[in-house]
């Protein structure tokens, strides 16, 4: 049995995000603080979370929630809306040349599974392993910057 200084602290489960301009007039008298996310840990809907600010709840989200800048927690118990910040991370920024060369290279990004951001004219997509290899394979012209990130779309498995 867990004996300690947190073993009797009940944590705060939030369930359900709300956009910033739909928060309750209950939450008029609330503290802000916020949580800093990557794209990935924007995409876990279950587990432990710690806001910038140090406070401790859990989440137990819907599946298939990936939050987004201008979502909020609310937590009741501490009186406190939490603010989701997209934190910045390493990209890598295709820029095709048209729609068609948009549409090839966004096939060839889906085809290795990696996850893509689509906008403003272009495509982004995280600089991890193996991706630089592909973008020069397929001759996407590409540039490095360091962006919040936040896919089109998330799956948790690929099925033919």
């Amino acid at each position: 049995m867990g004996v300690g200084p947190h073993a009797n602290k009940i944590m705060t489960i939030v369930e359900r995000v709300v956009r910033e301009c739909d928060l309750p007039d209950s939450c008029g008298g609330f503290g802000r603080d916020a949580i800093t996310l990557g794209w990935e840990e924007r995409t876990h809907v279950h587990g432990r979370r710690r806001t910038d600010g140090g406070v401790e709840f859990g989440a137990s989200l819907p599946r298939g929630t990936v939050l987004r800048s201008g979502d909020c927690f609310v937590l009741d118990a501490e009186r406190l809306v939490v603010s989701i910040v997209e934190k910045p991370e390493p990209v890598f920024v295709i820029s095709p040349r048209g729609e068609a060369e948009s549409a090839l290279f966004a096939y060839h990004i889906g085809n290795r599974h990696q996850p893509i951001m689509i906008g403003n004219g272009s495509l982004v997509c995280p600089d991890v392993p193996g991706v630089e290899q592909l973008l020069q394979q397929h001759r996407m012209p590409y540039s490095r910057a360091v962006r919040p990130f936040t896919p089109v779309a998330t799956t948790s498995g690929h099925h033919h």
